[in-house]
Formats: structure tokens, sequence, C-alpha cells
């Protein structure tokens, strides 16, 4: 179904979505009609869901990385989904297994945007609030 030639492009696309079809085929030996024909293939059979962008969060004044693990003492999953979902400070939301219910990334300016996320959490249950210090990766 993917082939290695696949997969590059999709390591390519990864690192940035926008790079020419000519520049992935220099890289991979392929024309930039068969680079597109690929990622069209790609698109079709699901591998490739969405094109995205990456940006500088400091520059946008969020420059506070927070980690909060939800434990939950209620059965409002559904409801705590939602919640989820409609706020903007929440960049990622994993459903887990382990030492907690829920794993949230959040990115925000103040602490006070926290302070009110875990006023709303505390809804559903307990969480652990871990800040993040740098970024490795």
């Amino acid at each position: 179904m993917f082939d290695e030639l696949d997969l590059k492009i999709i390591e390519i696309l990864k690192i940035n979505a926008k790079t020419p079809l000519k520049v992935i085929g220099e890289h991979i030996h392929l024309t930039p009609q068969a680079v597109s024909n690929r990622i069209i293939r790609l698109q079709d059979l699901g591998l490739i869901r969405q094109y995205t962008i990456s940006t500088n969060n400091a520059l946008l004044d969020k420059n506070i990385i927070a980690y909060i693990t939800i434990f939950m003492k209620t059965t409002k999953h559904e409801q705590l989904k939602n919640f989820i979902k409609s706020n903007s400070i929440i960049e990622e939301a994993h459903r887990i297994s382990g030492d907690g219910c829920y794993l949230l990334k959040i990115e925000c300016s103040n602490m006070d945007e926290i302070n009110l996320l875990l006023d709303n959490i505390m809804k559903y249950g307990t969480y652990r609030l871990n800040l993040s210090t740098t970024t490795i990766k």
C-alpha cells in the first residue's frame, strides 16, 4: 500500500507542508508530477488527513506550556470532552491509561488563564499540573 518513497514524502511534508513538489522530487528522484500523484493517492487513502502550520507561540504571547492530568471523580466524560473541545488554550487532549484519565497540553499567556481552566476542571474531578520549563523537541 505504501512504499519507501511515500514515507519519505510524508516525512518531508511533516517538516514543511509547503515544500514545493520540485524540491520533494529532487530529494527522492521523482518528477514533480509523480510526487503530486503520490500525494493525491496518499490523501485519497486517508493517510494524509490535513495540512497545518506551526506557530511561534512566544510571539503570540503564549509563553506558558502546561500539562494537566485529570483524575475523574464523576462519570461526566462526554461533558468534559465537550468542554475540552470548546476551550481554546487546550492544544492537545488525550484519554489515557495508567496515572489519570485525561492528559491536556495547555499553551497560554498567564497563570490566570490556567487557574480559570483548573476551576472548571474541578467540576469533573481533580488534577495534577506540570509546567514546562524548556522545550527540547
